[in-house]
C-alpha cells in the first residue's frame, strides 16, 4: 500500500495538506502517515523538567493528531497512523522515508502568504533531486472546493 506522508505542525498550511492527503489516499486506497516532529531544543533542561516537557509535547501532539485523525475517519474512510520522532525537522522526514518503503509522497502545504512557501517547503525543496520519492506541494490558498476537484 502506498502511503502520503504528512506533517504535521503548528502551521495553517498543514490543514490543506492533510486533506488531500487523505482525499488521495481514500480515492487511491493508500494510506496516510502523519509525522510529527519535537525540536530537540526545546528540553535542553535539567533533566526532569526535559522529560514533563517532552512527555507534555506528545499530549499536545496526540491531542492535535486526533482532530485530523477523526475526520480522516469521519469523511474519507483513512485511519492515519501518527509517527513522532525528535530531533531537526527535514533530517527526520528523511529519515521517516528511509525507515517506511510504503511511504510513496510526502504532502506539503505552502504559505499563502508574501514570505514565501514556508520554510519547510524551502528546505525539502533544495533536497528533492535525492529524496526517494516525490514531493506534493498544496497551495495554502486552495479552497476546500478546489481541493476536492483536484482529488
Amino acid at each position: 500500500m502506498r502511503k502520503f506522508l504528512v506533517v504535521l505542525d503548528d502551521s495553517r498550511e498543514c490543514l490543506n495538506a492533510m486533506r488531500f492527503a487523505a482525499m488521495r489516499a481514500a480515492k487511491t486506497g493508500g494510506g496516510v502517515e502523519i509525522l510529527s516532529v519535537i525540536p530537540p531544543d526545546e528540553f535542553n533542561h535539567w533533566i526532569g523538567v526535559g522529560e514533563v516537557m517532552r512527555e507534555e509535547a506528545r499530549e499536545r501532539i496526540h491531542a492535535h493528531f486526533e482532530v485530523f485523525a477523526k475526520w480522516m475517519r469521519d469523511r474519507q474512510g483513512i485511519e492515519p497512523e501518527l509517527v513522532i520522532r525528535e530531533g531537526e525537522v527535514v533530517p527526520e522526514i528523511i529519515a521517516q522515508i528511509e525507515c517506511d518503503p510504503e511511504i510513496g509522497v510526502v504532502v506539503l502545504g505552502a504559505g499563502d502568504d508574501r514570505k514565501g512557501p514556508g520554510p519547510l517547503v524551502t528546505q525539502l525543496s533544495r533536497s528533492s533531486g535525492s529524496l526517494p520519492v516525490p514531493i506534493t506541494i498544496v497551495p495554502g490558498d486552495l479552497s476546500k472546493e478546489k481541493l476536492e476537484a483536484i482529488t
